[in-house]
């Protein structure tokens, strides 16, 4: 059968990743019957990103590793997945249905338009990003070039210290590779984080041997033409480099969501519910923005699977007609190494922070607080914290600051009542 005499659908995914396959898999678990379409702009089967960066880069974990679902799964729930259709068109009507154009002429109609179509590396602003030996890491071809990449280097720069940067920089050193991080801001993720957690991985990584520059530009990548041999300082100094991954974020993938004239501000404007500004039409996962929840009036982008999972449920809910999940901690973790960072909550718009450690280099916690109350917490091998803190945001409790500072005292004990 073709694609043009395929059904209507009830619902259209556009996009199949984390965020996608959960919203088509939670309607049918709510029990909608009606035909659903998940269209994917990679040529995989439905996969799973976080163990691109972890497991699978370092090659403990193979392509089929990665599957969300057996496509004998997604059969058997009447889930019609086409890998490899991009969407490159959308029309609707005031009601949401319409039209989705597909690259290479498929077009698919559709009742209800739900957009899970994530994010895209973000460019470096310099020359010589195609030179060979420049990699990015966002899916799983990607990974695949980079993994075969570290096999053979002896020179790796990375250019962005967030969580991805760092994480390819532990495994890069731990095989014994000359490793060096290139950060613009004056520390490691000056964006999300107090002071402390990134001095402590700072710290952790130069023990392994990573060299940072920090406050440094990258003003060009040089090469001989054909491969990358050195990244060039906005300062003039040369970097020797025989691989260069590029992590200095993501850019929402925003272009059908401004062709339908959706409110679009650094990503897709969306509720609670995950609806955006058409009533028809939801969104989902690393394209969305979403009011923040300690600011008022702002809005904030959380790029996580966790985040991915808990809004397609919720959109999922509301495509169905079903009770509205309950609202979840937002949750994160980043291996690296021996380092186990788990993070529950948003810290930013924090007032005040705590920090819990007893000054080894084992882990530490830090708790963040605004207005008094608990917000957020970050905690490296330390799970106990985690969970306390998890358990009390999901509860609306809050952790007294100051007996927290102990590391000595469980913080399950002190859980309480806000103010």
């Amino acid at each position: 059968m073709s694609e043009r005499a395929r059904g209507r659908a009830g619902v259209l995914v556009v996009g199949a990743g984390e965020a996608g396959v959960r919203v088509a898999t939670t309607l049918r678990e709510l029990g909608y019957d009606r035909p659903i379409v998940l269209c994917g702009d990679e040529p995989h089967q439905p996969y799973q990103r976080p163990p691109l960066s972890k497991a699978f880069l370092d090659g403990k974990a193979v392509h089929a590793d990665l599957a969300l679902r057996t496509p004998e799964f997604f059969r058997d729930a009447g889930i019609d997945v086409r890998p490899g259709r991009r969407v490159t068109d959308v029309e609707v009507d005031g009601s949401g249905a319409g039209t989705a154009m597909c690259e290479g002429g498929d077009t698919v109609e559709f009742d209800r338009l739900v957009l899970a179509t994530g994010a895209r590396p973000r460019p470096l602003p310099a020359d010589g990003g195609d030179l060979d030996g420049v990699c990015v890491l966002r899916g799983v071809d990607d990974a695949e070039r980079l993994r075969d990449r570290l096999a053979t280097a002896g020179r790796v720069v990375i250019v962005g210290g967030g969580y991805i940067g760092l994480e390819a920089a532990a495994l890069a050193s731990a095989r014994g590779l000359a490793t060096t991080v290139v950060e613009r801001e004056d520390r490691l993720l000056s964006r999300v984080s107090a002071a402390p957690l990134p001095e402590f991985l700072a710290g952790r990584h130069r023990e392994w041997g990573v060299e940072f520059e920090l406050a440094a530009d990258v003003r060009e990548l040089v090469g001989d033409g054909h491969r990358v041999q050195d990244v060039r300082l906005a300062d003039g100094r040369l970097l020797p480099a025989d691989l260069v991954l590029v992590g200095i974020g993501a850019v929402p993938e925003t272009t059908l969501a401004e062709k339908l004239g959706l409110d679009v501000r650094r990503g897709i404007v969306v509720d609670a519910a995950c609806r955006t500004s058409h009533p028809g039409v939801w969104a989902v996962g690393d394209c969305t923005v979403r009011p923040h929840p300690h600011l008022p009036g702002e809005l904030i982008a959380v790029e996580s699977v966790q985040n991915a999972n808990d809004q397609a449920r919720a959109a999922a809910a509301a495509l169905a007609g079903a009770e509205p999940p309950r609202t979840p901690v937002p949750w994160f973790w980043s291996d690296q190494r021996e380092l186990k960072l788990q993070i529950a909550g948003i810290a930013s718009g924090y007032d005040r922070y705590v920090v819990r450690t007893d000054g080894s280099v084992a882990g530490l916690t830090v708790l963040y607080y605004r207005g008094g109350a608990l917000i957020a917490a970050e905690s490296v091998n330390r799970p106990a914290d985690f969970l306390a803190v998890k358990r009390a945001l999901g509860k609306g409790k809050t952790i007294a600051p100051d007996p927290a500072a102990d590391p000595g005292t469980a913080l399950k004990e002190l859980i309480t009542d806000r103010a």
